[in-house]
């Protein structure tokens, strides 16, 4: 997209009272200059007047369709339930508009690769919201690696709380249970920490994995109903990169006492640690560390201010984290719909891989 057009955006899942798009996504847009919310889609019709009230938008349409073929909006957001993405983003592709849809892409990979094909097809642009990989913290630990300051990598682990998939789970969230709906810990909490890992250090050539589900029931806080758990709140993966590092990721169910997120990165100069109060770096404040030379103290890394690309100070964590992937849609550097499909890709890989106890890999360019 070009830098010097103010691009329109269209959001199809605003809520007025609540969600991720209200939370994270429109107070990140009214922030970045480049930006202009023009257009909602509302399956209520008595929800438009609380949107046009609650965030100053014009065009509110009662359908998708009528958002999608809008010549007021260049890009479309799908921020809905994860069962809604597939047929949500394939209207919009169809009908010429860019989108941003968030993680995960499809309920599963047939569907990523399906809307990954469609995407190219009809030659527009596909953006994926796996915000951990843009976090300021992510994107500048990268580059501290990459210019040398822990020497060669030679192992990383990731330790993670899955924050919801617990003893306890909110009622707008109680499809996540069903593993038919794209919704677990495995898609969505593990999969966007993971893809930092990969987006920091590479992709795996080769992994094993063991998942499994502990707790059997969860309760729904609003009403206290016990419901099944069919989708695993244990995923361990270990397995070796593309460098030859050695890597294991262990995400767990829930928020938890203990530790809920650790990840350490092991060279031959130097180590570093991230630490966060919760297994999503988009919503959790971040801490790095870094040590050089053996048994070099571990110490705190500021991040460069040039990292963060959302200016406006008064903005909370969460909409500034979501608001980098926007400024790097502007740059030409945002994750799309292909690194979706791999990340979708590995996901298929582990579960293939707790399930017949062989390891695997799986196909990335």
């Amino acid at each position: 997209m070009s830098v010097n057009k103010k691009t329109k955006i269209g959001i199809i899942g605003a809520n007025p009272e609540r969600g991720w798009a209200s939370t994270a996504h429109i107070p990140a847009l009214k922030a970045l200059p480049n930006y202009e919310i023009t257009a909602l889609s509302s399956r209520a019709k008595e929800d438009e007047e609380k949107l046009k009230i609650a965030f100053g938008v014009q065009h509110i349409y009662d359908n998708v369709n009528g958002l999608v073929q809008s010549p007021e909006v260049d890009l479309v957001l799908v921020a809905v339930r994860i069962p809604q993405h597939y047929e949500l983003i394939k209207q919009a592709i169809l009908s010429g508009k860019n989108v941003f849809s968030e993680w995960p892409l499809g309920k599963n990979l047939k569907e990523a690769e399906e809307i990954l094909a469609l995407a190219k097809e009809n030659n527009v642009e596909g953006h994926i919201g796996l915000q951990s990989r843009s976090v300021p913290a992510v994107r500048f630990i990268k580059d501290y690696i990459q210019q040398g300051n822990i020497g060669e990598v030679l192992s990383t682990s990731m330790i993670g709380s899955g924050i919801i998939y617990g003893a306890f789970t909110e009622k707008a969230f109680d499809y996540s249970v069903n593993p038919e709906n794209g919704a677990g810990m495995i898609n969505v909490t593990f999969g966007n920490a993971v893809d930092a890992l990969t987006f920091v250090l590479g992709e795996f050539s080769e992994l094993s994995a063991t998942t499994a589900t502990r707790r059997k029931t969860t309760k729904i806080i609003e009403t206290g109903e016990e419901i099944p758990v069919k989708t695993a709140d244990q995923i361990a993966v270990t397995g070796t990169l593309e460098n030859g590092a050695v890597a294991s990721v262990h995400f767990r169910g829930g928020h938890l006492s203990g530790t809920n997120f650790f990840w350490e990165i092991n060279g031959t100069k130097g180590d570093i640690q991230i630490t966060a109060a919760g297994g999503s770096l988009a919503v959790f404040e971040v801490t790095v560390k870094a040590g050089t030379g053996e048994n070099g103290a571990m110490e705190v890394l500021e991040i460069p201010e040039q990292y963060n690309l959302v200016p406006d100070k008064s903005l909370g964590l969460i909409p500034t984290n979501v608001g980098q992937n926007y400024q790097l849609i502007q740059q030409g550097n945002a994750p799309t719909f292909e690194e979706a499909v791999i990340r979708h890709r590995m996901i298929e890989a582990i579960e293939e891989a707790a399930k017949t106890g062989t390891r695997q890999s799986y196909k990335f360019q």
